[in-house]
């Protein structure tokens, strides 16, 4: 159980992108493109993952485990930062200009998509340099530094 929950929530989810058409780069640059032929369609499916995934959280938040056993462990952090901010614009910008995140990206590369794999690979570049990042030193703080110059 382990490994079959996690497989067909993805399976799920896969199937969900396809059938919405959410794998179309173009589907979703034109949701974006509000001045233009504007297609709402995007709208209604993260509407629909929002209400699943309310009623999904309500019912973890009350379990002790999950089907697989494991210990249910939810989000706790409700700091907003510019690490949260930064990565939300970069995510934000990133799916404006190619029309695709990280899910419909890694479905597509069931269909072979040339770009999709581009895309994944630019992906987990982007990860290892965010890792790299993190664990360099934190700059000295400059509390101690005079105001005056």
């Amino acid at each position: 159980m382990k490994r079959v929950s996690p497989f067909l929530a993805g399976l799920l989810f896969g199937i969900g992108l396809c059938i919405s058409g959410m794998i179309y780069p173009s589907k979703v640059l034109a949701f974006l493109d509000l001045a233009g032929a504007w297609d709402p369609s995007l709208a209604f499916v993260m509407g629909g993952a929002v209400a699943v995934a309310f009623v999904a959280f309500r019912v973890a938040a009350r379990r002790g485990a999950s089907l697989a056993g494991r210990p249910i462990e939810l989000p706790t952090a409700k700091a907003i930062d510019a690490r949260l901010i930064g990565g939300s614009a970069i995510f934000g910008v990133g799916w404006g200009l190619v029309g695709l995140c990280p899910g419909p990206a890694i479905a597509n590369l069931g269909f072979l998509d040339r770009r999709a794999a581009l895309f994944v690979l630019c992906m987990i570049i982007g990860m290892g340099l965010c890792r790299a990042l993190a664990a360099l030193p934190a700059p000295a703080a400059y509390a101690d530094a005079p105001l005056d110059g």
